[in-house]
């Protein structure tokens, strides 16, 4: 019989009794571990070897493991601070910590797992270690050190509680294993002759006529490779190219304009009054950077009237304190709707003869509470249409003929209030995995309040909705955070499909 070098050189030192892996084959052949395992698969395919798959796990300490090891763990230090400073008695947090020379997060890590080990009590402000406690027994610190001299940690639910703590990535691999069958060592015994082995015909091959003597390599098209992730448009980029797609087709133009702005352009033109709650450090991200010295002095004048006094006879302000120095004061735009007053200003050099519609796809930022639904920077969509006689139906179509292209049939409205809009409704739309009602937008009629300062005679409905959520409604994304942030998940974006 006449092989392969690789697969002559593998029969030889392959076993009929006991199992040898690829990596010990690889060793004892001087051949590389992928040129091995493609003679073992070919070898298999002739019945001459059996070839076993298992997987393997594999522990390796991180770098925070690895300091664990060497400094001790943060709620094993705590412990022994404990007893030393206390002598059994509580001690204070603070003094216990101090004494245990913990800092940043391993204050945090060592609380969380003191009571969960049994080394105390931490309560009211105090620290109490037990004193029968055995912080040189911990089992978390003995895998630590066993990873660490090469020894295996057999105990699969004290590895996870490792990995949890994120101080041991755990690797799962693909061991094989090759054993001579009986036609194998029939083979062995019978005499195998090494066949000079190329991997195409070339024109040398034929003239001379050395294609008769030598063997063509077979190519295995089944075996395993390492998976290879392409690039790939990310899904809200996807999603944003698509709505503007849609409302450039509804008869829409594109606005532009800075993600930090006078806090004129944010809030005060939208009659948004200086103390509301939105307009504090809570809220909103200030910047500490010089003021903004260009803003047209005339709409200032009438944007500080209508907050002072309201427009028309029966106009009402706020009677609150109005300052020009806060309206010039730059922050963070939270909401795009920045961009809508300066165009509908005139600030912009928009067309402003009626009708008009605009739009933006761009990113607002809020100091809001991280949750499924809220992030601190978000994408909205923008828009506004001017025009004579408009209605909150002309709104509502609207927002049902947008949805419609993802293929949202269903949206809800509820009344809401804002400061800048008359009426105000909020959308709603049901996520198709969890049936839950989500807040996919806030809209409405702009007030007089606002449309009078701009120079504005006929009616404007505007919107801000929400890209993020309409991309949880059109993928199935239970969660924001799994579509950008620190948190997203990599694989979920890499196989979403976006319906509509």
């Amino acid at each position: 019989m006449r092989l392969p070098q690789a697969q002559v050189a593998l029969l030889e030192r392959a076993s009929a009794t006991d199992a040898t892996t690829v990596e010990q084959l690889a060793s004892d052949t001087d051949l590389k571990p992928e040129t091995v395992t493609r003679a073992a698969f070919d070898l298999r395919e002739e019945g001459l070897v059996a070839v076993e798959e298992r997987l393997e796990e594999s522990a390796t300490l991180t770098d925070e493991g690895e300091t664990y090891r060497s400094e001790g763990l943060p709620e094993v230090r705590l412990h022994r601070a404990a007893r030393e400073v206390g002598d059994g008695d509580p001690v204070a947090m603070g003094e216990a910590i101090g004494a245990a020379g913990l800092e940043g997060p391993e204050v945090d890590i060592a609380l969380a797992n003191y009571a969960r080990k049994g080394y105390g009590v931490v309560d009211s402000g105090e620290v109490t270690a037990d004193g029968d406690a055995d912080p040189d027994g911990d089992e978390e610190a003995a895998a630590l050190d066993a990873l660490a001299d090469g020894e295996a940690v057999d105990d699969a639910a004290l590895l996870d509680r490792l990995e949890s703590r994120g101080l041991v990535e755990v690797d799962e691999r693909t061991v094989r294993s090759v054993t001579l069958t009986d036609e194998g060592v029939t083979a062995l015994m019978e005499g195998v002759e090494v066949a000079e082995t190329v991997d195409r015909l070339t024109p040398e091959l034929l003239t001379s006529g050395e294609w008769a003597d030598v063997e063509f390599a077979d190519y295995n098209v089944e075996a395993d490779a390492p998976a290879v992730e392409g690039g790939r448009e990310h899904v809200l980029r996807s999603m944003s190219e698509r709505v503007k797609d849609v409302l450039v087709g509804m008869g829409f133009q594109e606005m532009d304009g800075p993600h930090a702005d006078a806090d004129f352009w944010i809030n005060d033109c939208l009659f948004m009054p200086q103390d509301h709650p939105a307009r504090t450090h809570w809220d909103r991200f200030a910047l500490d950077v010089p003021p903004v010295a260009d803003l047209p002095e005339g709409l200032v004048d009438r944007v500080e009237a209508t907050h002072r006094d309201g427009v028309g006879e029966d106009g009402d302000g706020y009677h609150s304190p109005w300052s020009e120095d806060f309206a010039r004061a730059i922050a963070l735009r939270g909401h795009t709707t920045s961009l809508s007053m300066r165009y509908l200003s005139g600030y912009a050099d928009a067309d402003l003869e009626p009708p008009k519609r605009y739009f933006s796809v761009q990113k607002a930022y809020r100091n809001d509470t991280l949750d499924a639904t809220h992030l601190l920077e978000f994408f909205q969509i923008e828009g506004w249409v001017m025009a004579e006689d408009l209605s909150v139906r002309d709104l509502m179509g609207t927002f049902e003929e947008f949805y419609r292209q993802f293929g949202i049939e269903e949206i809800r409205f509820k009344p809401h209030y804002n400061p800048y809009t008359e009426p105000s409704f909020e959308l709603f739309g049901e996520h198709p995995e969890t049936g839950e009602e989500i807040e996919i937008g806030n809209s409405g009629m702009f007030r007089d309040e606002v449309l009078e300062p701009l120079g504005i005679d006929c009616d404007v409905m505007a919107w801000g909705l929400a890209l993020e959520r309409l991309a949880m409604l059109t993928t199935g994304a239970e969660d924001i955070r799994d579509l950008h942030g620190t948190l997203a998940d990599l694989e979920f974006l890499r196989n979403a499909e976006v319906t509509y």
